[in-house]
């Protein structure tokens, strides 16, 4: 258990229904020590931590993204267990408010040390890349832009004691303006300009994504289900540091 890994910033969505699909998935890969990948609710809530210990074998970087959202001793306590598990990076909403995140950060530093660990980044989810403005109106009820809110979410995150915020690169350049450069900005809803968007509504290139400040990636489909995931990799990994 540890994650003393070096990440990359090419973030892998592992996006698959099995503990199988995902070996076959990076067993592909020659270096997958080399790789930073994302489990979300789909695999943890299938396997649970096992399957932050199966992918860790392999020596891979791991972004947990759970999304955590509820009071705040709830989440102090969960992200008290998961702290333990040497993952590098770990999500909660910011739409929680400052105690929850607070609480959040208590917890993942309090299971860090239980497990001897680096304490994992803490990442705020703004809003999600599937919130179109006319949805952040009409069902939300927020009465700020897109801009205006996500700003406003990650500047809560920055003083509550997170590390970094998940965003769209569309609002990258007022986050990077407004909130500062020294902040983590993981940025999903990217696309190569040859690939479909599917059901993301704010897309960007990788070349875009960096040029606008984002810090890292993630990437799902384009990778995850090509027929050769590897050369997918490379054209994005290729993007990114072009």
């Amino acid at each position: 258990m540890t994650n003393s890994q070096t990440t990359h910033p090419l973030m892998i969505a592992l996006d698959f229904q099995t503990n199988e699909e995902v070996q076959n998935f990076l067993n592909q890969f020659p270096h997958p020590e080399q790789l930073t990948v994302k489990i979300g609710m789909e695999l943890f809530y299938r396997y649970g931590p096992m399957i932050v210990t199966e992918i860790q074998k392999l020596g891979c970087a791991i972004f947990l993204d759970l999304k955590l959202f509820d009071i705040p001793n709830t989440v102090e306590r969960a992200l008290t267990q998961l702290g333990e598990l040497g993952v590098n990076y770990v999500t909660v909403h910011t739409l929680g408010g400052s105690a929850m995140l607070q609480a959040a950060k208590r917890g993942l530093t309090a299971g860090a040390k239980r497990g001897n660990v680096t304490v994992p980044h803490l990442l705020g989810v703004t809003e999600l890349t599937s919130i179109s403005p006319a949805g952040l109106w009409e069902e939300q009820n927020c009465r700020l832009d897109m801009t205006e809110q996500v700003v406003s979410l990650a500047r809560l995150a920055q003083q509550s004691g997170c590390d970094g915020v998940i965003t769209s690169a569309l609002e990258l350049p007022a986050l990077v303006q407004q909130v500062g450069a020294n902040f983590e900005y993981v940025v999903p809803g990217i696309r190569l300009a040859s690939d479909a968007a599917g059901d993301q509504q704010r897309v960007a290139t990788p070349q875009t994504a960096r040029q606008d400040g984002a810090t890292a990636i993630v990437v799902g489909r384009p990778i995850n289900q090509s027929s050769d995931p590897v050369v997918a990799y490379d054209r994005y990994d290729a993007a990114w540091t072009d």
